[in-house]
């Protein structure tokens, strides 16, 4: 069998509402899947999702033309997490999706881009060229010559060893010979021509093929859209092409001002100003402050520019005044604010205003004159106004003439006095004093002709010039009306071209559409890329346009540019919309050796030893791809800016980053100067394979070629053989180590670079420390050094002395370069192995030889244990197979598929969990893991692990302490598989993980947090599948929620030898549970919380226990236990009531008065969810208390049937009981007062309600007692809630409507309830008539009507309306009239007692006022003693906070939220509206949201016990709590069930 295909890799891209990633880039490849999922802020809400991503490969890519994805689920359940969308990229391409919500026409979800990269592929076999392969050398294209000789000057580039070869504009150029301005955009360079023969594009096109298939080199190159050269001959029929002061007004005083600095520049020039200290030859400060006031006062201000910005004040007023005789005056002016409307032609004071406005603010009446008087108030009013708005306009065109001069001035500074500027020597016609922004068709007169000249026929060519402008948002364009750049002179101006106008559309301008269309679709039909010039100040709109014509034409088209926003956002906003697929970036823009290290390790691939990650995995942005060169064509030499000797180093270190790489030709023959684009007349060089060559060629001993061509093919191995990985080491201020990792191999190449921005004399012989590596030296791959021809030249930038020859472009030959490849280490010059006291880490020295300009390059393996550990590592890592469905693995190695077959949800509970409390517990266990200088685990199982590897594996944080810790020690190992050891049913998975592990240890320390991450993830997704697969299907075969939910029931349900059940009855039907060595019963309990309340007495609570048991054991599936829990809890039964705190069963405090109501509850759930569960009611129960006044009794002595124990609670009740507790006093509860022991329970007789309780006590789950004496509430409840509490009203009736069922279909014996009153009378109450009490009397004495009426007994203690009460009869009345979140759980278990849109009414109130993002408040917020913040460290003098006493006085707890919605989705469904139950569900669903998020993003991967206000993390709470996520997964149950 051959080896496995690749999986298919999938990208999840999780959507949520507004968001807006169009700033952000994903970098995807054909081939690739993109699965969107909708996020938590979706949930509930129907989402369209439409792309115009072709759906299949060679459909033809429309822009505007958008598809709809259709959402599937994954799982066959309808919850949101389970639905997703699946798009399967074929063709490159940036390609644009976006969302509607409830089925809104508009954009208004959200939208982003997915950017797939080209297949580039070279030579007639088509080879793949890999995108980090690309090796590109600039040419100007001006500078090869006739045509005939192009081939002998680009052999060059292939005998360098590029592979993609640059070539700027081939077009004919304009005037200026620069290399960007054409004149026409669809003929051949005439400089092409040779002597016998004209060329063609066909001939270009010709020799592209052959270089290609010969050489195996591809050709690219630029694109100008922005603009045209002044002499393009098709100007003079399409001058509306271009921005000129007819189609563009706005540009009418700019370009005054220009023909302004253009007559000024003359008379500086003839000399005319020079005795105002304004010579031709502008050398000095004094010069430019003289020429600075010179422009403003007698240049610009005579100009009266403020003409074109003010009004007519006198023309103005009069026209007012004729309107205002028509109309009648208004009484009260009105308040608007009057502005100048601009005159669109921009004429001189032809600005006007909005009369309409004027009027109602202006033409008002005055009663104290005549009409005449009257208006004459009005029109001076109005005048002093319009006097207002004119000097405002004055004022501010003044401030754009001071930045107009600033402008000037700046560029006057550059280029005559600068160092770095051009230093121009005068101001003459050639070299005016600054470049025009406009040209002129006329002759020169004056600003008087000038003007006149606008408003001729000959305004059409005067026409702005192109340029670019620094800080500008590139978004926007600078000529369009409304921008001030060419005004304020903020424009760099390129006089050789004129900017193209193509307005909005093609329909603007339809011969420039048309014409730069055919421009770019032959280009694209010549060359395999394009790079877009001026890329930042090219509309984006017509960018698009003209990329998608060209890759019409070639699909895999190669689009590169250079952009200079200064923002990684707005770079991504244009390779998004026109999919660049790679950024021009320059090693020449480091000012020293540490940042172009930065930029080499910015600009591709992940660090070494980066996380394994696998096939199906979240799409994150990445930074855009880089072409990254040693030097661009449009800047200096590094020999002007650093020195000849760092072209070496420098050109060695861009050839080590993986990406794309490049240079500029003349860069490798060391010319010294700029090769400029607009002077640069001479030709480049021809290539020649004699050892001396000939005048006007080069071959390979030409400046650093040679050194060159191995730099090119170690780059090109390095991309091709996935050396994604990088490393970057500042050894010193000038050397630098990069690293090159193959992350399946695990060899690593090397390259150490001297630098030499400063001479090698100066920077001396410092010391430079050895280079230590663990592994096995395979080769040093190469030598390479540098030494000055001449002695003492080291001391220079450029060594020797240059002179440019007069018609070749010639490099400096004042330095010798000498390469050594492969050479042995015994011969090598620049380094010599030390010696080494571990084996397995090599030790390199440098010698005297290695200095400034010198580099070397090794290539390391593995050593031969390190790899076969390895090897064996990603062998059962491959037995790990990845799905598409989220967090899904298959197992294919069969010693662990038997380590998991063997392990039930109590050993997986061991495996995955156990919090620092559970695992002290075991006596044996070591605690979480700590890392040293961190912090400790939550959990001392894998999740603990898996919480924190998750976002160090997505950010590969490999600096994180972690890490660190790993590759420091085995600790983590050792700790992971002892505590796996230590437990009988997880020790097969201890053997396998140890064999495992193993390996591991034997690998270099810096991958070990990679492998050990790798192993550790795969063996949890393989413990939470099998978890999965114990589960029930709504479960195991749910969407991810209900997953992630189901796995909570694991970190609760487990055994702890301190907190067992009591024993079950011995004679109890099978199955039972085993029985464990230290004599205890293998029967999980539920946590009430962790991790506070999980081990000891403080881990079984009656009422957590059976509110969490249908979401943790029933909807999971887990019957068993269930089972095993009800019947436990059973045995402890006393005074009819079940425990609060079971703590073993004889010791049990009988101090609630709910949790036998939610015991009740739980078997109801179990009868109706388990097959045949009835059938529990005849199970035996072991009775610890057979009567009230029992001892203890052992296991078996008195079994009863869960029946009879049933019907025991009931009679109980219904007969009433008084007692108190036993051992009352400090011992059993330190805050207590003495009356607080006393409990009672009964029902009323009148209405059917339970009762109990009295103010000294709290027993609902409502249970703070106060603790502060320094606050003065100790031993006072914060909420008794004694009498009939809501919710135990509404479970009293879900139980006897239950047993009155159960009772119908003969599988409960009782038929009701009998109590013998004070005379010893007997009153009997069937099930059936208690539930019809209930229900006569519930509305009438809870619900509080919207309306006053004579019903309401205390209408004084009413705050909220249209609620339900919170209780009935208690002994303080006004805890009655609360509005708490306890009703809805009324409403959930009893829906039938309460009119379905009243309730629904009562709920909507509810989760209003008191639903939070995470919690319910317990509290009305307006309530007087609503406090939202719980602190149980809280010691001050307030009573109503002190210890906590606010703990259900508003804080906002998880687990009522689950009734509110419960109750919701009931009440919904008796209504009867399909349509108001579609919108329920929705609702729900989005309310659930947050809770999902936090489930996926907080460390426990569990929900809260509570937040405090507005979903606040509360310090004192829980972070997992049993009761919230179990009753969340019970609405998830229900909506599953439900058919809307």
């Amino acid at each position: 069998m051959g080896p496995s295909p690749a999986p298919v890799q999938v990208r999840v891209l999780t959507l949520e509402k507004n968001q807006n990633l169009e700033s952000k880039l994903f970098r995807l490849q054909k081939g690739w899947v993109v699965q969107f999922r909708q996020g938590a802020t979706l949930f509930g809400q129907s989402v369209s999702l439409f792309t115009n991503c072709p759906a299949s490969a060679g459909e033809s890519f429309v822009r505007s033309s958008y598809r709809p994805l259709q959402w599937c689920s994954d799982s066959g359940s309808s919850d949101d997490t389970a639905l997703c969308c699946q798009l399967s990229l074929t063709t490159a391409g940036s390609f644009r999706y976006y969302f509607t919500l409830q089925g809104s026409s508009s954009e208004n979800g959200g939208s982003g881009y997915l950017l797939v990269d080209p297949t580039l592929t070279v030579g007639p076999e088509k080879t793949p060229l890999p995108l980090d392969c690309v090796q590109c050398q600039t040419v100007l294209s001006k500078n090869l010559g006739p045509f005939n000789q192009w081939q002998d000057r680009l052999r060059v580039a292939k005998e360098t060893g590029y592979n993609m070869i640059h070539f700027t504009p081939i077009q004919a150029l304009g005037g200026s010979n620069s290399a960007y301005s054409l004149a026409d955009q669809h003929a051949v360079n005439v400089t092409f021509h040779s002597n016998n023969r004209r060329c063609s594009l066909t001939d270009i096109e010709s020799l592209i093929q052959e270089v290609n298939n010969k050489w195996g080199v591809l050709s690219l190159t630029d694109i100008v859209l922005n603009h045209t050269a002044n002499e393009s001959p098709w100007l003079s029929e399409h001058p509306d092409a271009t921005y000129n002061v007819v189609n563009s007004p706005h540009l009418r005083p700019a370009y005054l001002v220009d023909r302004a600095l253009y007559y000024c520049s003359c008379d500086i020039a003839s000399g005319k100003l020079a005795q105002w200290n304004m010579p031709p030859n502008i050398s000095t400060e004094e010069h430019v402050a003289s020429l600075s006031d010179h422009i403003f006062n007698l240049v610009l201000l005579p100009l009266h520019l403020e003409e074109f910005f003010v009004l007519d004040v006198e023309a103005t007023v009069s026209h007012f005044k004729q309107l205002a005789t028509r109309e009648t005056p208004v009484q009260v002016a009105g308040k608007g604010k009057l502005e100048i409307v601009q005159d669109p032609q921009y004429r001189r004071k032809k600005n006007s205003v909005d009369f309409a406005l004027a009027l109602s603010i202006f033409n008002v009446v005055h009663e104290d004159c005549s009409e005449e008087d009257r208006m004459e108030r009005c029109c001076s009013a109005l005048r002093a106004a319009l006097e207002e708005l004119n000097s405002l306009a004055t004022a501010e065109v003044t401030r754009h003439l001071h930045a107009a001069v600033s402008g000037t001035i700046g560029t006057v500074r550059y280029e005559r006095l600068q160092s770095d500027g051009p230093k121009i020597p005068a101001v003459t016609a050639k070299h005016p004093l600054v470049p025009p922004y406009f040209t002129h068709s006329g002759p020169d007169a004056d600003i008087a002709a000038d003007e006149l000249l606008m408003d001729s026929p000959k305004g059409n060519f005067l026409m702005a010039h192109n340029g670019w402008v620094m800080n500008h948002n590139p978004l926007k364009n600078f000529a369009d009306p409304g921008s001030l750049v060419y005004l304020r002179r903020e424009l760099v101006a390129w006089g050789d071209s004129v900017k193209l106008r193509y307005g909005s559309q093609p329909s603007d301008s339809p011969f420039l559409w048309d014409h730069m269309r055919r421009y770019c679709e032959y280009t694209a039909r010549i060359f395999a890329g394009i790079r877009l010039d001026n890329c930042h100040s090219t509309p984006i709109h017509v960018a698009e346009y003209l990329l998608d014509a060209a890759r019409a034409v070639r699909p895999e088209l190669y689009v590169i540019a250079e952009l200079f926003t200064n923002s990684d956002d707005t770079d991504n906003i244009f390779v998004n919309r026109l999919g660049i697929n790679s950024l021009i970036r320059e090693a020449m823009s480091a000012p020293n050796s540490h940042e172009e290290g930065r930029l080499v390790y910015r600009y591709g691939g992940e660090p070494v030893g980066a996380f394994l990650l696998p096939s199906v995995r979240p799409l994150v942005p990445s930074i855009a791809h880089a072409i990254f060169l040693d030097l661009t064509h449009d800047n200096k030499s590094p020999v002007e800016v650093r020195t000849a000797f760092d072209m070496l180093p420098s050109s060695a270190l861009v050839s080590m980053a993986c990406c794309a790489s490049g240079s500029n030709r003349g860069y490798d023959e060391l010319v010294p100067h700029h090769i400029h684009v607009v002077n640069e007349r001479r030709l480049y060089y021809s290539w020649s394979n004699s050892v001396q060559p000939s005048a006007g060629t080069v071959n390979a001993g030409t400046g650093i070629i040679a050194a060159k061509r191995v730099l090119n093919d170690l780059h090109l191995s390095l991309g091709r053989d996935g050396f994604s990985q990088v490393f970057v080491d500042q050894v010193t201020s000038d050397v630098v180590t990069v690293t090159r990792h193959n992350p399946v191999t695990h060899e690593s190449v090397v390259l150490v670079a001297y630098t030499s921005f400063a001479p090698p004399a100066v920077i001396g012989s410092p010391y430079v420390r050895s280079l230590k590596v663990q592994g096995a030296l395979k080769e040093i791959i190469f030598e390479m050094e540098q030494r000055a021809l001449n002695e003492g030249d080291d001391q220079k930038a450029c060594p020797g002395s240059f002179s440019k020859d007069p018609t070749f472009i010639n490099g400096l030959k004042g330095i010798v370069v000498s390469v050594r490849e492969k050479p042995s280490l015994s011969k090598a010059r620049l380094v010599r192995q030390a010696s080494q006291n571990d084996p397995d880490t090599l030790e390199f020295q440098y010698t005297e030889h290695f200095k400034p300009g010198c580099v070397v390059a090794f290539r390391f393996s593995l050593l031969p244990k390190a790899q076969a550990a390895i090897t064996s590592v990603r062998s059962t890592l491959a037995k790990f197979v990845h799905l598409p469905r989220q967090l899904t693995v298959t197992v294919e190695d069969p010693v662990l598929c038997a380590a998991l077959a063997s392990l039930d949800l109590v050993a997986l509970n061991h495996c995955l969990y156990r919090c620092q409390q559970e695992e002290e517990s075991l006596g044996a266990g070591d605690g979480v893991y700590d890392v040293p200088g961190w912090r400790a685990m939550v959990y001392a199982g894998l999740q603990g692990l898996e919480s924190v590897l998750l976002d160090i594996r997505v950010k590969n944080d490999l600096g994180h302490p972690l890490c660190g810790n790993l590759r420091s020690g085995d600790w983590l190992m050792d700790y992971t598989v002892r505590r796996l050891q230590q437990q009988p049913d997880t020790q097969l998975l201890a053997a396998w993980l140890r064999e495992v592990f193993a390996e591991v240890r034997h690998v270099p320390r810096y991958l070990v947090p990679a492998y050990f991450d790798a192993v550790i993830n795969k063996l949890y997704l393989a413990l939470i599948n099998r978890a999965w697969q114990l589960m029930s299907p709504f479960v195991s075969g749910g969407s991810v929620f209900a997953r992630l939910l189901g796995l909570c029931s694991v970190q609760f349900c487990s055994v702890i030898q301190s907190a067992q059940l009591p024993p079950l009855s011995p004679a109890l039907a099978p199955p039972q549970p085993a029985i464990l060595p230290w004599g205890g019963q293998r029967a999980s309990s539920i946590a009430a919380g962790l991790p506070h309340f999980c081990v000891g007495y403080m881990r079984n609570w009656g009422r957590d226990t059976f509110i969490a048991l249908p979401g943790n054991l029933l909807i999971t599936g887990r019957f068993d236990e269930a089972r095993w829990v009800i019947l436990a809890f059973a045995g402890t039964l006393r005074h009819g009531l079940i425990p609060n705190l079971l703590d073993g069963g004889p010791k049990a405090r009988y101090n609630c008065r709910d949790a036998a109501w939610f015991w009740l509850m739980a078997i109801q759930r179990y009868v109706e969810m388990v097959p045949e569960g009835h059938r529990i009611l005849q199970d035996k129960v072991s009775r610890i208390f057979p009567r009230d006044d029992s001892d203890a009794h052992s296991p078996g002595r008195v079994d009863q049937t869960l029946e009879f124990v049933i019907q025991e609670c009931m009679t109980r009740h219904f007969q009433g009981v008084q007692f108190r507790e036993r051992n009352a006093g400090r011992s059993i509860d330190e805050q207590m007062t003495d009356q607080g022991f006393n409990n009672s329970v009964g029902v009323d007789l009148e209405t059917g309600f339970p009762f109990g309780g009295n103010r000294h006590n709290c027993g609902t789950w409502m249970d703070k007692m106060g603790s502060s004496e320094k606050a003065g509430n100790k031993g006072r409840p914060a909420t008794p809630r004694d009498g009939s509490a809501v919710e135990i009203v509404g479970l009293c009736k879900a139980a006897v409507s239950f047993l009155a069922a159960l009772y119908r279909a003969k599988h409960f014996a009782y038929q009701g309830v009998t109590r013998i009153d004070d005379k010893g009378n007997e009153i009997n109450w069937t099930y059936s008539f208690w539930a019809q009490q209930l229900s006569a009397n519930f509305t009438r004495h809870f619900h509080v009507p919207k309306s006053p009426t004579s019903v309401d007994k205390r209408p004084d203690l009413i705050n909220r309306r249209g609620i339900y009460k919170d209780s009935v009869g208690a002994t303080d009345s006004w805890p009655d009239y609360q509005l708490r979140c306890n009703f809805p759980i009324a409403l959930a278990v009893a829906p039938e007692l309460v009119d379905p849109k009243e309730g629904l009414e009562a709920l909507a109130l509810a989760e209003e006022l008191l639903l939070g993002p995470l919690g319910i408040k317990t509290l009305d917020p307006s309530d007087w003693a609503y406090r939202a913040n719980y602190d149980n460290g809280n010691d001050s003098n307030d009573a109503s906070v002190a210890r906590g006493f606010n703990y259900h006085q508003g804080p906002e707890w998880l687990w009522p939220v689950g009734f509110l919605l419960r109750a919701q989705l009931a009440l919904s469904q008796r209504l009867g509206d399909p349509e108001h139950l579609c919108q329920t569900v929705s609702r729900i669903k989005s309310s659930l949201s947050q809770h999902f998020t936090h489930l996926v993003t907080n460390e426990w991967r569990s929900l809260p016990e509570l937040t405090n206000a507005a979903g606040a993390l509360c310090p004192d709470s829980n972070p997992a709590q049993s009761w919230s996520t179990g009753c969340v997964l019970e609405v998830l149950w229900e909506l599953e069930r439900l058919q809307c």
